[in-house]
């Protein structure tokens, strides 16, 4: 914010308005000119749009121009309603909707298991853990709506997420996630001969590389006993094309000891059906090994919708 940025609000704001703010989690900065709040701020965007404040998609903070809105905002905020203390209470009872209903949801998977929750569900779960005291549920079936898939929310571009306000800590969890996923999806396949955990090599194949923005173009090495010796990114491309030279495969083969190869690559479109191009470059890869004696059990496509496989296209014989 510049040298003129206050790290706190200054110590002529009155004590209980800090105090109001404090409580609903909010933190407020300011410059000369333009006043920042940041902290919970989720559970209050309406109050914090409604008293003028702007969402900052890079910073992850309300602003609001102009004059001190401190006293606004701590006016908004006790002016919200409130649930009644109890019984001789003179508010009216204002508990919200989804009281309670974390509680419920999770006694509900402890006896049916996460398998009973739909998509939208299991995300609404999730984010229990990283956003506080406000219901989940409208956030997570907008995200379901908008990237379709818990898979393509975790892996997301930070910018795409923003336009929800999904703040930093809901980012590193959703990353974790997928990182997760991928690291058990791996521990799966190694040091087992893969031919015989075929459906765990494409589910770590779908873990690794479904999501990805660009294409991608991997090859698993193995030995006489079709055990995984070493999987490795041969080659980064674009979001269609990814250069692949068959030299460099067959030179990284013989350079490992491997006595047959995976081909994998992915389509970031979605859609796994190979192009005309991947056909030639797995013909041309395949003649180089096979020269040397090395098999080729497959060359698989991954995307979003599912996998293709040239072996049983009929594209390998």
């Amino acid at each position: 914010m510049g040298k003129a940025e206050r790290a706190e609000l200054d110590t002529t704001a009155d004590d209980d308005v800090l105090v109001a703010l404090l409580a609903a989690g909010l933190r407020l900065q300011s410059t000369d000119t333009l006043w920042r709040v940041s902290g919970n701020t989720l559970p209050h965007r309406a109050l914090l749009r409604d008293t003028g404040g702007t969402w900052n998609k890079l910073d992850q903070c309300w602003e609001f121009s102009g004059e001190n809105p401190t006293a606004k905002l701590a006016a908004a905020l006790d002016a919200q309603p409130v649930a009644a203390a109890g019984h001789n209470s003179g508010l009216a009872e204002a508990t919200p909707h989804y009281h309670g209903h974390r509680a419920r949801v999770r006694e509900r998977v402890l006896k049916a298991g996460i398998e009973s929750l739909a998509d939208y569900e299991l995300l609404e779960l999730i984010l229990f853990y990283a956003i506080e005291r406000i219901d989940t549920k409208p956030l997570a079936k907008k995200l379901i709506e908008r990237f379709g898939t818990l898979g393509d929310i975790f892996a997301a571009e930070a910018a795409q997420l923003r336009e929800f306000e999904i703040d930093q800590r809901t980012l590193v969890l959703f990353r974790s996630l997928h990182e997760s996923g991928r690291l058990l999806a791996e521990r799966k396949v190694k040091d087992m001969p893969v031919l015989t955990n075929w459906q765990s090599l494409l589910d770590y194949c779908h873990a690794a590389l479904a999501h990805e923005k660009t294409e991608q173009f991997r090859i698993l090495f193995l030995d006489r006993k079709n055990v995984l010796i070493a999987e490795e990114v041969q080659q980064r491309g674009t979001i269609d094309h990814t250069p692949v030279y068959p030299r460099e495969v067959i030179k990284r083969a013989l350079e490992l000891g491997a006595a047959a190869l995976i081909l994998v690559h992915n389509h970031p479109s979605g859609d796994p059906k190979p192009s005309r191009d991947d056909i030639e470059m797995t013909k041309e890869i395949r003649k180089a090994a096979e020269a040397l004696g090395i098999a080729i059990h497959d060359h698989l496509v991954i995307g979003r919708k599912g996998h293709a496989s040239f072996r049983s296209l009929g594209l390998l014989t």
